[in-house]
């Protein structure tokens, strides 16, 4: 189970944090004041806290897990008027670690949650202590990307009919895909919200290119290399980070360290849960060892 923890991001942007795992039992301390170890979970652009819900329940035995809905994600807020900047994005995270006195603590982030997890480590080294990056690059993308996802987003058949129309579409009608992948549809089918005329993202589009736009233009070697704890960089042998450049990441890391997940696309942590467990326990398992 989760129980919804709301947080204050920069600029008062509500954000909501899920806490995963039991409840404290009667008279029991929480966990907080238990000092058990903490563990932020960042998702990836679209996505929600509930996409680590398999990781963050098994996470829960050992740490106090927490996966936070990025601003303009899931069921934070949204304002037209919000900064969608990288600087906001570390900021809220930051403050969530704060206020929910989870530092230092281990920080996992797939994809945009994984640039967001290394830059805040960089920038405050005394709120974490081993990060793990799931399947982003350190390089930049660059304009033609950005206009393949802004065409992309235009593709979409929204409104959706059913959820079953979400599914089919993400995961075997897409231009975007190469084979049918149904895990991919369910990631999908878990951002949608239905609507009086059918089912729609619980994101503006609009800002999700905003966002996106604020990081796809640069390289972020320098803040990879300004990272001190224990990293782990773990890609999908089909995902979207390179073996190569996943190394050249170890390498620049101070303290980087390499794992790969076979049959896995670009959402590792989803549509392979189990294998994804297997490649980060050991991480984990050092960082607790004196």
């Amino acid at each position: 189970m989760a129980r919804r923890i709301d947080v204050t991001g920069a600029d008062g942007v509500r954000l909501a944090a899920w806490e995963f795992g039991d409840p404290p039992k009667p008279g029991a301390e929480p966990a907080a004041a238990q000092n058990t170890p903490g563990v932020l979970l960042l998702h990836g652009l679209m996505g929600r806290a509930s996409h680590w819900a398999s990781t963050a329940r098994r996470l829960s035995a050992r740490y106090r897990a927490v996966a936070l809905d990025q601003r303009g994600h899931g069921r934070s807020d949204k304002p037209s008027d919000a900064s969608f900047t990288r600087d906001a994005y570390v900021d809220d995270a930051e403050a969530a670690l704060e206020q929910l006195g989870l530092g230092p603590t281990v920080l996992i982030g797939h994809a945009m949650g994984a640039l967001t997890a290394w830059q805040l480590a960089a920038k405050r080294p005394d709120l974490v202590r081993g990060l793990i990056i799931c399947d982003m690059r350190a390089s930049a993308l660059g304009a033609a990307s950005q206009r393949e996802w802004a065409e992309w987003f235009k593709a979409w058949p929204v409104p959706f009919a059913t959820l079953a129309d979400v599914r089919k579409w993400f995961g075997e009608d897409d231009p975007w895909v190469e084979r049918p992948n149904p895990a991919r549809g369910e990631f999908y089918a878990e951002v949608m919200a239905e609507s009086p005329d059918g089912w729609r993202p619980v994101f503006d589009p609009d800002q999700m290119l905003r966002t996106r736009e604020t990081w796809v233009y640069d390289a972020h070697w320098e803040e990879l290399a300004q990272v001190r704890c224990p990293a782990l960089v773990v890609r999908g042998l089909d995902g979207e980070l390179g073996r190569a450049e996943a190394q050249e990441m170890v390498r620049v890391l101070p303290h980087g360290q390499y794992a790969e997940v076979a049959d896995a696309g670009h959402l590792i942590h989803y549509d392979q849960p189990e294998a994804w467990l297997t490649a980060i326990d050991p991480f984990l398992t050092s960082l607790n060892q004196p």
